[in-house]
């Protein structure tokens, strides 16, 4: 082996190089209306123009180059759209695919790549200057407009390596930064003075799928310390070279916070380590109250004339989080989320939200191309992605929100207006039929309520015909409406690629967006989706994923490896099928670090609260609360199945104790009102609190409240999610593969809110504390299968039963 493959290798190609060094101007211009969002298109733009050429026109030629330097190597890859290499003349072409409002003028950025390929062949073949054609093909109109010249080899040569010395300055400075970062890695211990029990088996698995690839499926206790087990070692195998980047993914603002706490904590022990926080766009905005509007946006405007100075700014921070984003950003004058995005690029650990890797609408394509990366990727709260998966791959068109932007820009764009229109008038005549029965109503346990939906969903090629309730379903898209669909979306793209101020400039683009969410879901839409058909408060068209799995394995499989946990993956088989897991992928399953003995888990499984049941049940259920409270004073929460079954204990509970205070979640709360909340909990007080919420809501998980801040939780009910459409389209589409529906769409989701639920009490080694657990349904083995197996369980048949015990359990001495 040569010294020179054992240097570091970057790969980078052409078009990110050439945008990276050279992009200049405002930060959004007409692009974001084409090319990217017309992917399918422009290849089939392309493939137009090279069948046109002549023949012995070559297509699709790739090329690569190495730039050695003393440290390392720069790979530069790409791959020519066209060369032609004809006896009197040869040239080169650049393919683009534009819109029909281009203005016709040549791309600066586009005349540099073809430069770049110009100069790559020339080199190869020795030729002293190459012809480059540079053409557009205009996508409705089918118009080539081709910009022609001829290059010197010296010209080209001079182009390149200008260009390659700004972007080789920039990865030198990476490098010295990656040296550093791997020696300090070394050097680096686990930042605790030792492992909790189960920690480091935890460690050891994450690290070696890390190093090796794959996946692993992680379920631990609440409290052992997930975050900082998975995150130290992908930071072992970052140093090492067995990883290029981390990306820590979370459903929750407070998975982001834990997240940077622990990267903190891997620096207070030497590390040195770039953590970059993604924080939605909204959030971020210092244009406070204003639209995002890069028109008229300052921060935008110029954007990339004023961001390099910026990136290496933040970056000398380490810790680049929102609010040193926020000083940087305004310190330099650009956009603080984009340039989060910007200094993603460079940073070593990424914390997001699950949508910037796994949705196929705003996934991170400066990151994650088509081809597998050496990223490793830590999926926190792994649970919540199931749900959140079939919410990004799904989409939907409701005729309402289309006419409500119609009216608006009726007079000023009349031909986005009839296309807008003419989508609206299909929506209402696909919707004809869907008879509206009324709301549905929330179930306890859908198996009792009446049966909506036949067993099977009916194979389909044809739209609908049969009906499920209030809604038709089909297994196939209407074909009409991806038609006017199409032409609404030519029309919207046209005027907003204007970049023409207006007063519903902003609703019209979010109108786009859902446009254009609904087209790229058609694009995948197979076996795996259905659509649903409505009438309900307006026509509306859903196409809805049932099975999320196939779409997420093509997701991981764009990176080197992935390690979900949480502490409630139960049944674990379940969650690493849905989860686009294989069946020979590891799993892992750890008891609790912490005393069984310090958790009383109590079961009063005498009392129904089904949905029909529920009238009947308030009484006990607001009698159960009261002797387990009253059993030591301190905090308690008590969670519910929906926010009406809470009121309707509330009033009964406080009829029976009013001397003890109660705060209730609210179905809309602020941030400002969430944080007191929570304030209260952690406040010192003489009295019994009790909070009472929603079983899978803000303050079901996520929340940690170690010690006396919390020493109580009563859950009432077994948490099926909601009777609806989806839900029960999902339990016959696995009833069809596997015979397990139900528990698929309704147990297996609920008890996870359960299991979350009872994780908010025992949060350390020294906690203890009283779980109260109310449902006739809790003594069935489909449920009492999935308790953790080291829970000790005590069944409590009425109120004196459940005083006793917690009398019992809080006088015991350790």
């Amino acid at each position: 082996m040569t010294a020179a493959t054992k240097k570091p290798a970057h790969t980078v190609s052409v078009r990110e190089l050439v945008e990276f060094v050279l992009r200049r101007g405002d930060l959004v211009t007409e692009r974001e209306f084409v090319g990217s969002d017309r992917a399918l298109a422009g290849i089939r733009g392309h493939q137009k123009i090279q069948r046109s050429r002549p023949a012995g026109y070559q297509t699709e030629i790739p090329v690569k180059y190495e730039v050695e330097t003393t440290e390392f190597t720069l790979l530069i890859r790409g791959r020519i759209d066209g060369l032609f290499p004809g006896p009197g003349e040869m040239w080169l072409e650049e393919i683009k695919t534009v819109a029909s409002f281009w203005d016709r003028t040549a791309d600066p950025l586009h005349w540099a790549q073809a430069r770049f390929y110009a100069f790559l062949h020339a080199r190869e073949h020795s030729l002293p200057e190459l012809t480059t054609l540079l053409t557009y093909l205009e996508l409705k109109t089918g118009k080539i407009t081709e910009f022609r010249q001829t290059f010197s080899f010296v010209e080209l040569q001079e182009f390149f390596a200008s260009t390659i010395a700004v972007y080789v300055d920039w990865l030198r400075e990476q490098h010295h930064w990656c040296q550093l970062r791997n020696e300090s890695v070394r050097q680096l211990a686990f930042p605790f003075p030792g492992y909790r029990a189960g920690q480091r088996e935890l460690a050891v698995a994450a690290y070696r799928t890390l190093a090796k690839g794959g996946r692993l499926f992680l379920s631990a206790p609440t409290g052992i310390g997930k975050t900082i087990s998975t995150l130290f070692p992908a930071v072992k195998a970052l140093g090492v070279g067995k990883l290029e980047r981390i990306f820590y993914l979370t459903a929750r603002t407070i998975g982001r916070s834990v997240a940077e706490k622990a990267g903190a904590d891997l620096r207070q022990g030497g590390v040195k380590l770039r953590t970059v926080t993604l924080t939605a766009r909204e959030k971020v905005c210092v244009q406070s109250g204003q639209p995002c509007d890069p028109l008229t946006c300052p921060l935008a405007l110029g954007y990339y004339d004023r961001v390099k100075p910026a990136i290496r700014e933040a970056l000398e921070l380490q810790a680049i989080n929102q609010a040193n984003l926020d000083i940087v950003a305004r310190k330099h004058q650009v956009c603080p989320f984009e340039l989060s995005l910007d200094v993603s690029q460079w940073s070593d650990v990424v914390i997001c939200d699950y949508n910037y890797v796994f949705d196929p609408k705003v996934y991170l394509r400066r990151h994650f191309s088509e081809t597998s990366n050496h990223y490793g990727l830590l999926v926190d709260e792994a649970h919540n992605l199931v749900d959140r998966a079939r919410e990004m791959f799904s989409a939907d068109l409701n005729a309402a929100d289309i006419v409500a932007v119609r009216k608006s820009l009726k007079q000023s764009v009349p031909r986005c207006a009839r296309a807008l229109g003419k989508l609206s008038d299909e929506l209402r005549k696909l919707a004809i039929g869907s008879k509206v029965t009324g709301e549905m109503s929330e179930a306890s346990d859908p198996a009792e309520e009446l049966n909506l939906f036949p067993a099977k969903i009916p194979a389909k090629t044809a739209l609908v015909k049969s009906e499920k309730g209030n809604a038709q379903v089909s297994q196939a898209i209407p074909e009409k409406l991806i038609a006017l669909l199409e032409e609404a979306l030519v029309e919207t793209e046209a005027w907003l690629a204007q970049n023409q101020p207006a007063t519903f400039r902003e609703e019209l683009l979010s109108l786009y967006f859902q446009l254009n969410s609904f087209q790229r879901t058609a694009e995948i839409y197979d076996d795996h989706f259905t659509t649903i058909i409505e009438n309900n408060d307006g026509a509306r068209v859903k196409l809805f994923c049932l099975d999320p799995s196939f779409l997420l394995r093509q997701s991981l499989d764009r990176s080197h490896a992935a390690v979900f946990f949480s502490a409630t993956l139960t049944p674990i088989d379940y969650y690493r099928t849905l989860l686009g897991g294989e069946a020979n992928d590891a799993t892992l399953q750890l008891a609790s670090p912490f005393p069984p003995d310090h958790l009383a888990v109590l079961i009063q499984d005498t009392i129904q609260t089904h949905f029909k049941g529920r009238s009947a049940s308030l009484g006990k259920v607001a009698d159960a609360i009261g002797a387990t409270v009253q059993g030591r004073t301190g905090n308690y929460l008590v969670y519910f199945p929906s926010y009406q079954y809470l009121n309707s204990v509330l009033a009964e509970f406080q009829s029976r104790h009013p001397q003890i205070r109660c705060l209730v979640q609210q179905p809309t709360m602020t941030e400002a009102a969430r944080a007191d909340f929570l304030a209260a909990f952690w406040a010192k007080h003489p009295e019994i609190l009790v909070g009472f919420a929603v079983l899978g809501g803000i303050f079901g998980e996520g929340i940690d409240l170690v010690g006396e801040h919390l020493i109580g939780a009563v859950i009432v009910g077994v948490g099926l999610p909601q009777l609806s459409i989806e839900r029960d389209l999902i339990r016959d589409y696995f009833d069809q593969r596997n015979g397990d529906g139900f528990n698929y769409a309704y147990t297996f989701p609920g008890m996870n809110r359960v299991l979350q639920a009872v994780g908010r009490v025992i949060r350390s080694e020294t906690d203890r504390g009283v779980v109260l657990l109310i449902d006739a349904r809790f003594r069935e083995p489909r449920y009492r299968r999935l308790f953790p197996a080291w829970w000790q369980t005590a069944r409590v048949g009425d109120s004196a039963a459940i005083r006793q015990l917690t009398d019992v359990f809080w006088n015991k001495t350790y």
